[in-house]
């Protein structure tokens, strides 16, 4: 039975990707931890594999690198429509068969829950099928407080354990409060848009600023 994490959005580029690393770093000390991008488009321009090992100085065996690669920065079903391929949940699953399940898994989805994976099937079907509980990422904007309880109903009504929420932007109180009472999901960190965005930095809020209370190491231990 896979354990850890599942990272999803209520938006694509939200920065699931700074988060997983940011959940390397908080908890790498306290259990081992490995990192899995499932399916990945857009792969000429971004690779978040890359960019988790980077922000959280992975080491060997981290970061899991099988998966779904996809040229186009479009969602999963149109970037394999495009690449004349087709991409089943099932046949990704698979991909964990041999996989030692000692570790952790941080699993980043692509896109929101709904976002499609061909078809059928969407992100939400991935979840569904792996297990885990899952930390949402959402702006910290307006409009965040609609699109992460959507996102949290969403979750919830498919019996899923939300984790929590980490926000990310210009920190705002007033949405916060929002999230917290209207979806009845604990805000576990807000991130600073980064600029730049490195490992030093990342660490930096890590250690002052996530989930302080230790939250989601109930997931994870």
């Amino acid at each position: 039975m896979l354990r850890g994490l599942f990272v999803t959005g209520t938006d694509t580029s939200v920065g699931k990707t700074a988060v997983s690393a940011a959940l390397l770093l908080r908890y790498r000390a306290e259990v081992p931890l490995r990192y899995w991008k499932p399916i990945q488009t857009g792969i000429e321009t971004d690779d978040d594999s890359l960019e988790v090992a980077r922000l959280a100085r992975c080491t060997d065996g981290e970061v899991f690198a099988g998966g779904v690669r996809l040229p186009g920065a479009v969602s999963p079903h149109l970037a394999a429509r495009r690449a004349g391929t087709h991409i089943a949940v099932g046949r990704v699953i698979d991909l964990l068969r041999h996989e030692s399940q000692d570790r952790r898994w941080i699993v980043e989805g692509a896109g929101g829950v709904f976002a499609p994976v061909n078809d059928r099937e969407s992100m939400l079907d991935l979840i569904d099928a792996l297990g885990l509980p899952v930390l949402v990422v959402a702006r910290s904007t307006l409009g965040t407080i609609n699109h992460t309880r959507l996102t949290v109903d969403t979750l919830r009504r498919r019996r899923h354990r939300v984790a929590g929420v980490v926000m990310v932007g210009p920190p705002d109180e007033e949405n916060r409060t929002a999230i917290e009472w209207h979806a009845g999901a604990e805000v576990v960190g807000e991130m600073p848009v980064f600029d730049p965005l490195g490992p030093d930095t990342l660490a930096g809020w890590v250690d002052g600023h996530f989930d302080r209370a230790g939250v989601l190491f109930g997931c994870l231990k």
